[in-house]
């Protein structure tokens, strides 16, 4: 009885081993899980790992659909195109996959205000985003990855996001709005996979055979395929700025004298004068200074104004900072770009006397707080400007730092790293926001971006995918004359590249920067452009104005130029006074120009030039004021017309 016991256990044993061995160990790549939006009216492709020789089965829709794995362990089940909708549920063996819609779905790419999140808008977006949810709108940010050896099978993990006030915040604006545009117009989900990195320059996101006729560009990879070369190229920058910051914390004045400078009992009464907008502090009269800064002010607050929570506004400082008040820090940011937000906790401001203490980090000795931006203590619905009448002192001055060139932006690294693997992923379209690193090499920019669109297009095979591309916005300050400059010249590549491939758009920005943040805030009119385009091309809406005033032709009168657009871009919006134009004659020196709207044309002259060749509108690296648009209210990209 007892040996016919142990035989039963045993046989159950085996069994239940042979059982959980036959069931297939599904392993599934990040973006197919909960919460995911399906590309509709397309094959849908799901795909994973098991064991070798295992039985894969979807039932999705109350349809089922199998699968046998290779001796690699790999499958791929096609599914067939389906209506958006949703949420749905899908069971692939023992997973069960919930939240899932179809839809559209939009890759988007590029740099830094490809990445710019919503939380760093606030100042313009706060009341319209506070309250907004679409459940019908989900989220994923694909993680920093790049490999320099070949295309990577997925991506690390990572989760989709509703959209929800909260989720809202790490949303990149301009997808943000873009979404929020569309989904509202088309009454379909859609899904964002945002893959960008800041600073990243474009030849970084496309492949190998992408880059065949840029053979300098591989050989730079090349140099990069060495995995000990890049480790020991990030090591050495880390302990390089890592003994940076040793010395500087440890030859800082600031924080070993006693008390410390930002200790409100300190006292700065030797200390030298400035404003926040004078720069004469960051230089010795003719070098840069780097090192640390250390900024105070006093301020005097009466009774109704204290132990309140307030905020404090410092706009944007190059290139580090930590901030005190009372004595107690606040907030502190690593780089210069995003804008300085801090909140001063309620208890922290006193009646009578407060002190504010700003300790600036110089890397690269160009410290400043930037102009035109605000400087302010918000108190309730009562504004402090902070902009004048502090006293300043250098802590520690040090050689610039100078980190190691970064070797994760080479070429195809992020194309290996964050497009690559998401090639079996169904899209609908490409966003494209790229090209403030490649300004410097605008004249191979149009042809790398021709590479770019024509490479992921091959790697979803999807010879007409659609792509939208932002222009670059103006940027930099003004000049009081006609002058050239390389952001003129990348936007001019940015236009002729949509110009030239098929199924492409492009998203003029000229009117949406701002001269001195590289992270202008208004993204909401470029993700309506973007709509708009998307619209047009992709949704085929043939009725929608979707561009501003595109230049056709010129023809010369005389002394005049008389420029013509496109045919269902020209209904041109009446000014008081056109600006931006500039006009030159045979000796190709520009001077401004004046411009009127005849109808659906623009008449340039300028009296001192009798024999006009050439107009230029917008052609500044930061052109200021102007003002082409047709009746939508569109720009008119930057332009110039051929000798």
């Amino acid at each position: 009885m007892k040996n016919r016991y142990y035989k039963w256990v045993l046989l159950l044993s085996l069994y239940i081993s042979f059982t959980f061995l036959c069931e297939a160990n599904v392993k599934l790549p990040v973006l197919i899980s909960d919460g995911m939006v399906l590309q509709r009216n397309q094959n849908i492709t799901i795909w994973g790992m098991a064991d070798a020789g295992e039985q894969v089965e979807i039932v999705f829709l109350k349809k089922k659909y199998n699968t046998t794995t290779g001796q690699d362990g790999k499958w791929q089940i096609s599914l067939p195109p389906q209506k958006a909708g949703g949420p749905y549920t899908m069971k692939i063996n023992d997973l069960e996959l919930n939240d899932i819609l179809v839809g559209d779905v939009w890759l988007c790419s590029g740099q830094s205000n490809m990445e710019l999140p919503v939380r760093r808008v606030l100042d313009l977006y706060a009341d319209e985003v506070k309250d907004y949810s679409n459940p019908m709108i989900r989220y994923v940010k694909t993680p920093t990855s790049s490999n320099y050896h070949h295309p990577q099978p997925d991506i690390p993990s990572v989760s989709w996001a509703t959209l929800t006030p909260d989720n809202a915040l790490s949303y990149a604006a301009i997808c943000y709005f873009f979404a929020k545009e569309l989904q509202e117009t088309l009454h379909v989900p859609i899904g964002i996979i945002n893959s960008s990195v800041g600073g990243s320059p474009i030849e970084s996101w496309i492949s190998e055979d992408g880059l065949q006729s840029f053979p300098h560009y591989l050989h730079d990879r090349d140099l990069h395929q060495s995995d000990e070369y890049v480790r020991k190229a990030g090591q050495l920058d880390h302990e390089r700025r890592a003994l940076w910051n040793q010395i500087l914390y440890k030859e800082d004045k600031g924080l070993h004298e006693n008390p410390e400078w930002y200790d409100p009992a300190y006292n700065d009464s030797n200390w030298a004068k400035t404003d926040l907008n004078n720069k004469s502090w960051n230089h010795d009269g003719s070098m840069p200074v780097n090192g640390t800064f250390w900024f105070r002010k006093d301020i005097d607050l009466p009774a109704h104004q204290t132990d309140k929570e307030a905020v404090l506004r410092l706009g944007c400082i190059v290139d580090a900072d930590s901030v005190f008040v009372n004595g107690i820090l606040v907030g502190t940011t690593p780089y210069q770009y995003p804008p300085r937000i801090y909140t001063i906790p309620a208890g922290i401001l006193k009646q009578g006397k407060n002190n504010i203490t700003v300790r600036l980090f110089s890397y690269s000795g160009k410290a400043e707080f930037v102009d035109e931006k605000p400087y302010k203590l918000i108190i309730g619905d009562e504004e402090i400007d902070l902009r004048k009448d502090w006293k300043y002192r250098l802590g520690v001055r040090m050689p610039a730092y100078q980190g190691v060139p970064t070797t994760q932006q080479k070429p195809t690294g992020f194309y290996n790293g964050m497009i690559a693997p998401l090639k079996n992923y169904a899209i609908c379209g490409a966003i494209w926001y790229q090209g403030e690193s490649n300004t410097g090499r605008y004249h191979e920019y149009g042809d790398l971006l021709i590479s770019l669109i024509n490479d992921w297009r091959t790697l979803w095979q999807q010879p007409g995918l659609p792509f939208l591309i932002v222009q670059l916005p103006n940027f930099l300050k003004t000049s009081p004359e006609p002058s050239d400059g390389d952001w003129a010249h990348m936007r001019e590549a940015q236009l002729k590249a949509t110009q030239t491939i098929p199924n492409t758009a492009l998203a003029v920005a000229i009117d949406a920067g701002e001269w001195n943040d590289i992270h202008p805030l208004n993204k909401k009119d470029i993700g309506h452009r973007l709509s708009l385009q998307a619209q047009k091309i992709v949704y085929g809406n043939q009725k929608i104005i979707a561009e501003g005033p595109v230049y056709n032709s010129m023809e010369i009168k005389g002394n005049q130029i008389i420029l013509s657009f496109e045919d269902g871009t020209n209904d041109l919006l009446p000014v008081d006074e056109l600006k931006g134009f500039a006009i030159a004659g045979k000796d190709n020196h520009f001077k401004w120009a004046k411009a009127s709207i005849e109808g659906q044309k623009v008449i340039v002259w300028n009296d001192q030039v009798s024999e006009p060749v050439k107009v230029r509108y917008a052609w500044a690296d930061n052109p200021g004021e102007v003002n082409l648009k047709n009746k939508t209210g569109l720009p008119a990209s930057p332009f110039q017309t051929k000798d």
